[in-house]
């Protein structure tokens, strides 16, 4: 799939139409007045999980994300966002609870930055990293990746090989997180395409034979520095990218 647009500006009359995925991408690093607005949105479950954390900066970052998603969700149902009831699956996938449950949803975040992604009736996955070349190693691809992700992954130069590192990290945790089974997956049991040159998509995954015509993978566009992917079931879904204030 070809990359969506640049992230844009939504406009006031925004609507989620089917056949549509809505991406945003959000700021963490809040002002402490826009932190204490977000912080009212939640529950009490919500707030003492980003309490749990040590150090500050991720107690802000995990409330801004949660209050950033219920703000989110309570634009597309129309409702109050502290209104919006979430349920989570076995695997803690989370999806609204009742009968709004033909809106989907799927949130990443990563050193400051969030993506979320919308949909209706489609199940999707989103993910972001932050590009750190000290964790993107062949040992740990070795670790990770399929054989011939590895294999892939040594055939680069090797100042290409963090950014397709992640650009394969991010197309697989999309996958599973769209699939709903987290961490009871093993990233090595199924294969992406990626790198320069390769166009996104699942290539294989041995428990789905379908996998690569069920889901359609779309890369995303964060700022320089991090990679972010799409997983969406079906094809020929159209991608908006918009920001948050």
């Amino acid at each position: 799939m070809t990359s969506p647009a640049c992230w844009q500006t939504p406009p006031a009359n925004l609507r989620l139409e089917t056949g549509e995925v809505h991406v945003w991408l959000g700021v963490l690093d809040v002002t402490p007045e826009r932190l204490l607005e977000l912080r009212a949105v939640l529950n009490a479950d919500e707030l003492a999980r980003a309490d749990r954390f040590l150090p500050a900066q991720h107690r802000v970052h995990s409330a801004a994300a949660r209050g950033h998603l219920r703000t989110l969700l309570g634009r597309y149902l129309g409702v109050a966002p502290e209104s919006v009831e979430l349920q989570f699956n076995s695997f803690g996938k989370p999806s609204l609870a009742g009968p709004l449950g033909g809106l989907r949803f799927n949130v990443s975040h990563s050193l400051g930055l969030a993506l979320f992604a919308f949909a209706r009736g489609r199940e999707l996955g989103v993910d972001i990293e932050k590009v750190r070349p000290d964790f993107a190693t062949l040992e740990i691809a070795a670790r990770f990746f399929s054989v011939a992700e590895s294999a892939r992954l040594r055939s680069l130069a090797p100042e290409q090989q963090p950014r397709a590192f992640f650009e394969c990290w991010t197309r697989k945790e999309a996958y599973v997180k769209a699939r709903g089974d987290g961490l009871s997956r093993r990233l090595d049991t199924f294969e992406v395409a990626f790198g320069p040159g390769a166009a996104p998509a699942i290539l294989a995954a041995g428990d789905e034979p379908d996998a690569p015509v069920r889901w359609a993978v779309h890369d995303l566009q964060p700022p320089d520095g991090y990679c972010g992917a799409l997983i969406v079931e079906g094809p020929g879904m159209a991608v908006a990218c918009w920001k948050l204030d």
